[in-house]
């Protein structure tokens, strides 16, 4: 057997299961595989730490997906979940997409599956589409225009006001953008499933503990969370906030891989993640994390370079339709 076909007969149970050489320098061998294959790894702020560290950019899902719609690699490897490689597949089709781990999914994006969502918005063909970002490529495709958590407020304000919308997947969000832009959105019933469990209780105890602390928040969040926010803003809104508050001290409500970053860039700030309703006794700590971002490992990470598997990829008539929307986004971005 050639050396091809071995390689395209490894397997694939959602990442490569193959041993990997003790001895080996992981990092060093990540930066000679990116470099021989000219590979671009970007990475979400959510991402563990020692990805993070080794990415060539780290961001949100705005700054990611723009990112990826510039990059000159031949590769792009997405330490990120599901929907974004395939979005920055959709947006680089002749171009190889690698995600460490394909059951890296989204709790959110997968609380709108395409057959309902697709029924729900034949019942209502009168009204404009806007997706958040975190849906599936085929959502995607049944979008007028996409969004992420930093540009949705201008995203719809952006559509005339005589136009009914429709706004997926995520009803935290929705709720929270009906209140910035006074639009009356017609909403579907997804969340974050991380998002969803900070707890009141325990966060106002953190605050009575420290009374000088800013409670910043991910809109991702439940409405009674949002409302005893002294920020609300997207992951890249929350890092800027804390570096640029004269506030020493802050509770952050969303998923604590941004803790990272924020450390590096404010080392003076203390950082507190907001705890969720119930303890995890498998975390590091008591804070909201997402587990499927928390899938990727820089072994993973190593053996997707090595391999170039395994490997994202969307049918061209769904990526045709949904690169529409992204692109629209891009464009008022």
């Amino acid at each position: 057997m050639n050396l091809d076909k071995a390689i395209q007969e490894l397997p694939v149970k959602g990442y490569l299961d193959l041993p990997i050489d003790k001895n080996i320098d992981i990092i060093k061998e990540i930066n000679r595989l990116r470099k021989e294959k000219n590979v671009v790894i970007l990475a979400h702020y959510y991402q563990v730490p020692e990805i993070q560290d080794i990415a060539d950019f780290v961001g949100d899902s705005l700054a990611l997906a723009q990112q990826a719609a510039k990059t000159k690699a031949d590769i792009i490897l997405f330490a990120g979940v599901h929907f974004m490689a395939e979005t920055a597949k959709i947006l680089n089709p002749d171009k190889k997409v690698l995600l460490p781990d394909l059951l890296a999914g989204c709790s959110l994006a997968e609380s709108a599956p395409k057959d309902k969502f697709e029924a729900f918005k034949k019942q209502h063909p009168d009204y404009v589409v806007v997706s958040y970002v975190n849906t599936s490529a085929d959502i995607k495709a049944l979008t007028d225009i996409v969004c992420t958590s930093s540009n949705a407020e201008k995203i719809i304000n952006s559509i005339p006001k005589d136009k009914k919308i429709i706004f997926a997947p995520d009803r935290n969000l929705g709720a929270y953008l009906i209140k910035k832009t006074g639009r009356d959105m017609l909403l579907w019933d997804g969340a974050c499933e991380v998002h969803e469990e900070f707890s009141l209780e325990k966060i106002l105890e953190l605050k009575k503990q420290y009374p000088q602390a800013k409670i910043i928040a991910h809109p991702e969040s439940r409405d009674y969370i949002l409302d005893i926010a002294d920020y609300i803003g997207s992951t890249s809104g929350l890092l800027k906030f804390v570096q640029e508050s004269p506030s020493e001290i802050f509770i952050i409500a969303t998923e604590s891989g941004i803790l990272h970053k924020m450390k590096q860039l404010a080392p003076d700030k203390t950082l507190i993640p907001a705890p969720p309703i119930e303890e995890n006794n498998e975390r590091a700590c008591a804070c909201a994390e997402c587990p499927y971002m928390k899938r990727n490992t820089l072994e993973k990470i190593y053996l997707a370079l090595k391999y170039e598997k395994p490997e994202v990829t969307v049918d061209a008539k769904i990526a045709k339709k949904a690169v529409v929307p992204i692109q629209r986004m891009l464009e008022l971005s």
